[in-house]
């Protein structure tokens, strides 16, 4: 049987969820922020049976770790892929310049 592949969020990614739920409960609504913010977390659960589904983002080719994406409305979720183990990086607004991505 095979070993089901964990998502492990890491801090920077979480942070990125409350202040993406934040600025959108202050410009939107709470119920529309929590949908978007439900719809992030659900894409990543594609990542347990496909781990290698997003493309590799261009952005972070630099970096020694390679570092894929899944992109849901205006946000990529940055991820890389560790022994049976996805990590989620980051939440980033595509509206945002993308250079800023490689700051973060």
């Amino acid at each position: 049987m095979e070993k089901m592949i964990e998502i492990f969020w890491t801090n920077k990614a979480k942070n990125d969820l409350k202040n993406i739920f934040l600025f959108l409960k202050e410009t939107i609504s709470t119920d529309k922020s929590f949908e978007i913010i439900y719809g992030i977390i659900e894409e990543t659960d594609i990542l347990k049976n496909h781990p290698y589904i997003g493309s590799i983002e261009e952005q972070l080719l630099k970096l020694r770790r390679k570092y894929r994406k899944l992109i849901y409305g205006h946000y990529k979720i940055i991820y890389s892929v560790r022994e049976n183990r996805i990590y989620i990086h980051t939440i980033f607004d595509t509206r945002q310049n993308p250079n800023k991505l490689k700051t973060k």
